[in-house]
């Protein structure tokens, strides 16, 4: 089954409140399909610049919430939602209730975390990825359970501390019998778990150093074909049905692509070629870009590419050509 395009914004910062309103409405008008945050908290300082992330001003929360009040139709949400930075029980019923006010635009990103310094910098409890990992899948299921019908009673694996005991989940969700579970990650064991349990599946780099950076060499395009290849075993009959999601992280809208890639391709690691046709990366004219989505569409399946703030304008006319195709 060939999946329609559909394309993601992802902001990481407002300059104020009406920016932040006026970048959800854009990307509303311009015929994105979601409007996502990721879920990162500290600001800029040592812990953050030894791990290279970018700063997210905003907190993602309440940033949904007020996208989805500005907006009618596009849909809302974390890219991912990190499972270890609050109580289970507490993130679900918050997503819950995203989905409830937005009248059911949420899609539900989850992920097992994978920012050490961060995790560092905030007093999170940094567990080995083997454990954060089953935390990701005990939580998978109870939000299934706690987005259900019922009292739901039901404890994790020794050492996930996922737990919801004696009662029944509330608000339910608009979108029944729970919003769209988009999982993320670049290892077999969370991408697996996304062909049994998600809908959505969204490709990462190999972020096992605990940093940006490492992965990016090693999530080349064959990796790519490794890592659709554990989503199909995974998922077995059901792979039709699941919709593959990418950031194209390093995306460059100009007609002076080949320049660009020579550019960027030695501090990637990569070859002008590697940098050119690996799958986190678009770059070229909206031509090029074009005719790269559906190749890449018809090797991987992925029809789901989500691009960053400072992409997003220039990458509107790929949108308004490809969505929906």
């Amino acid at each position: 089954m060939t999946h329609p395009f559909r394309f993601g914004w992802q902001a990481f910062n407002a300059e104020n409140a009406a920016d932040w309103r006026d970048k959800a409405r854009r990307a509303e008008a311009l015929g994105y399909s979601s409007f996502m945050l990721a879920d990162h908290y500290i600001g800029p300082g040592p812990a953050l610049a030894a791990t290279f992330h970018p700063v997210q001003g905003i907190a993602a929360v309440p940033a949904i919430a007020v996208a989805a009040e500005a907006t009618s139709t596009i849909k809302v949400g974390g890219r991912v939602m990190c499972i270890d930075y609050r109580n289970p029980a507490v993130l679900i019923k918050e997503m819950a209730t995203l989905d409830f006010f937005s009248e059911g635009r949420l899609e539900l990103g989850l992920g097992a975390g994978w920012l050490q310094g961060e995790y560092e910098a905030m007093g999170v409890n940094w567990d080995p990825a083997g454990t954060r990992v089953s935390r990701l899948e005990d939580v998978v299921q109870m939000a299934k359970l706690l987005m259900g019908d019922g009292e739901v009673d039901f404890v994790g694996r020794d050492g996930t501390g996922v737990r919801a005991v004696g009662f029944e989940g509330l608000p339910k969700t608009v979108q029944r019998p729970h919003p769209p579970i988009m999982i993320g990650g670049g290892s077999k064991r969370v991408l697996s778990l996304a062909g049994r349990e998600a809908q959505i599946v969204s490709f990462n780099f190999d972020n096992s150093s605990g940093k940006i950076g490492p992965g990016v060499p090693t999530s080349d395009a064959d990796a790519t074909d490794q890592k659709v290849a554990w989503v199909r075993d995974a998922a077995g009959d059901r792979f039709d049905s699941l919709e593959l999601e990418i950031g194209a992280y390093f995306t460059f809208v100009t007609d002076q692509g080949q320049a660009t890639a020579e550019a960027m391709a030695p501090r990637m690691g990569l070859t002008v070629d590697q940098m050119l046709n690996h799958p986190h990366a678009l770059i070229g004219s909206v031509d090029t870009i074009c005719d790269e989505l559906e190749r890449r569409r018809e090797r991987y399946g992925i029809s789901y590419v989500t691009v960053g703030d400072t992409a997003a304008d220039a990458f509107a006319p790929v949108v308004a050509r490809l969505a929906g195709r």
